[in-house]
């Protein structure tokens, strides 16, 4: 077989395997011949990889089958040699105890076939919550060329006059049906009504966030975050990645170029104007280990400090992801913060941040504000530190309650999420509005996978007696589509004993956003004592991916990954074998 390469373009990596005469080259060319390709596709053109996160059980991703006819056409029109390849799914809505248990693992799923297989560069269609940054990840371990393709949030949820964001008015149906305000009829019919297409959350959860922050690195198309699952756009952007990821090949670039210390700083700044989920803090971290770049908590506490929140869009404001589309999708926003921007950022059109952004438009001033008039002047995520968080912990201002803002008050600990779920409702629970919830055990280790469960329900006594919103502190995660004033990713955790271990109900716990401190309020002398008699819960698995998670993973404030995935990968070791 010829192992001829277009002059001014890079040698292949597939020629290792379809390029060489002799026996090696036989062997995979014959076996690939089997699937009824021809003898064409090996004549040293770019072999693409369509990394799909299609399954059944995600139903985020449940349209991303077709999604892929559409990436491996334009891939074709383009002269590339498409091959389709999945990897394990991981949908929010099914999967028990977190999803972000898997994310690392799937990373991993996604390094080791790029590494083992002939594939110059990839594809990755994604949707649910922790398929991007998995795929990201997975694909910046390897450092091939790469581009994102997302499913699209699915179409606005509607109930009797009302327009239904996913997650964010699950919260607030959870609450009428817990106080007997709404039938469990109303309850089961409103179910159909928020959920009525494929896609991801339409809310501003992590789902949207994600793909609207691949965007803002550079390493998506335009509009890939804001399109409809179900509009026929989100299939021409498909067949435009599939084009794209082959010039990108040709090209040598490399994700790494495009992963870049500007990118990510370019993305803290937009999570800030999206009012995106917190979720994006520990897979930016994540993601930028995996290419070598340098990037911190801090980073997204000076980087987000003043970036005002332009998207009204649940659960901080009003409007859904089909709205924002329509608006103009993140462009729009991101031309109304271009003063924020480093515009010399590269991206997957093999242009800069500024060449995307000339033809920017914003549509809808209601659902993209103006700077001068945000939905909240503070849409970054905040940083705190104190003796109750010393390696940090956040909160998300734009849905959190200004009065709660600077508080003091009585913490109400829970051990356990299964303690909080037996007790948040007990009529006699010794609680009033100032008092401050604390779920312990929740962290990477503790739960393990650090669920979503930090937005704790709050007391039904209280909600029966109007109160709206309580400080909630955790060292777990929330939804993106979760709101209120609620203290996130405490590190070091419970579990590994950190000082939330040495928070009990009575204690004094301290909030004070503006001057960044979370404090407990009790004696140094006090918290010796009790550290000394603390005793750590027992590990949850004793064999197996669990085992390695506990043992492996990092805390929330390096991103949650696992230690030896830290890095970049020698791609080149797949080869040496042969």
């Amino acid at each position: 077989m010829s192992e001829k390469k277009s002059e001014g373009h890079p040698q292949m990596r597939s020629a290792e395997w379809f390029g060489r005469e002799g026996k090696y080259g036989f062997i995979p060319r014959s076996w690939m011949r089997s699937q009824g390709f021809g003898p064409e596709l090996f004549d040293g053109r770019p072999v693409i990889g369509i990394c799909n996160t299609w399954s059944e059980l995600n139903p985020c991703n449940s349209h991303l089958r077709d999604l892929t006819e559409h990436v491996k056409r334009g891939v074709l029109l383009a002269g590339g040699y498409p091959l389709e390849f999945p990897v394990m799914s991981l949908g929010e809505p099914m999967m028990r105890p977190t999803t972000m248990m898997f994310r690392n693992l799937v990373s991993m799923d996604v390094e080791e076939t790029i590494r083992a297989n002939p594939i110059d560069g990839v594809v990755l269609l994604a949707g649910c919550d922790k398929t991007t940054p998995a795929l990201l990840m997975g694909a910046a371990s390897c450092d091939v060329p790469s581009i994102l393709v997302s499913g699209g949030p699915m179409l606005n949820g509607r109930f009797r006059g009302r327009e239904l964001g996913s997650g964010t008015d699950v919260f607030r149906f959870d609450e009428e049906y817990r106080t007997g305000r709404l039938s469990k009829e109303d309850y089961a019919e409103a179910e159909a009504a928020m959920s009525r297409s494929a896609g991801s959350c339409m809310t501003m959860g992590t789902a949207s966030t994600m793909a609207l922050l691949a965007e803002s690195l550079g390493i998506a198309l335009p509009m890939n975050g804001a399109i409809p699952a179900v509009d026929s756009r989100r299939r021409h952007l498909a067949e435009d990645a599939g084009r794209r990821i082959v010039s990108l090949v040709r090209g040598g670039v490399s994700i790494s170029r495009i992963l870049t210390r500007q990118a990510f700083e370019n993305a803290i700044v937009v999570n800030g104007a999206i009012g995106g989920s917190t979720n994006a803090v520990v897979h930016l971290l994540a993601l930028a280990g995996r290419v070598g770049v340098p990037l911190s908590l801090d980073d997204w506490d000076r980087l987000g400090d003043g970036i005002p929140c332009l998207v009204d869009l649940k659960p901080s404001g009003r409007f859904l992801m089909e709205d924002f589309y329509y608006a103009g999708g993140l462009p729009a926003v991101m031309k109304r913060i271009a003063d924020k921007l480093d515009l010399d950022a590269r991206t997957v059109e093999d242009g800069t941040l500024a060449d995307r952004l000339q033809g920017a438009e914003c549509y809808n001033d209601d659902v993209i504000r103006c700077m001068e008039n945000p939905v909240s002047e503070q849409g970054g995520i905040v940083v705190l530190r104190g003796n109750l968080a010393p390696e940090g912990a956040v909160l998300k201002p734009s849905a959190a309650s200004g009065h709660l803002m600077a508080h003091r008050g009585r913490a109400l600990v829970f051990e356990t999420v299964e303690d909080l779920r037996a007790r948040i409702d007990d009529p006699d629970l010794d609680v009033d509005e100032n008092t401050v919830l604390v779920l312990k055990g929740a962290g990477p280790v503790g739960y393990p996978g650090m669920p979503e469960v930090g937005n704790l329900p709050l007391p039904a006594k209280l909600i029966a007696k109007g109160v709206t919103d309580m400080v909630r502190i955790s060292d777990g995660r929330m939804s993106g589509t979760a709101y209120g004033t609620v203290v996130l990713h405490v590190s070091p955790e419970a579990a590994i004993g950190g000082a939330l271990a040495l928070v009990r109900t009575g204690d004094e716990i301290v909030l004070d956003v503006p001057g960044r401190r979370l404090e407990l309020d009790v004696p140094e002398e006090e918290l010796g004592r009790r550290r000394a008699e603390l005793t750590l819960p027992e590990p949850h698995f004793e064999r197996g991916y669990g085992q390695m998670f506990i043992r492996s993973v990092q805390q929330a404030h390096l991103g949650v990954d696992f230690e030896f995935l830290v890095g970049k990968s020698n791609l080149r070791k797949s080869l040496e074998s042969f």
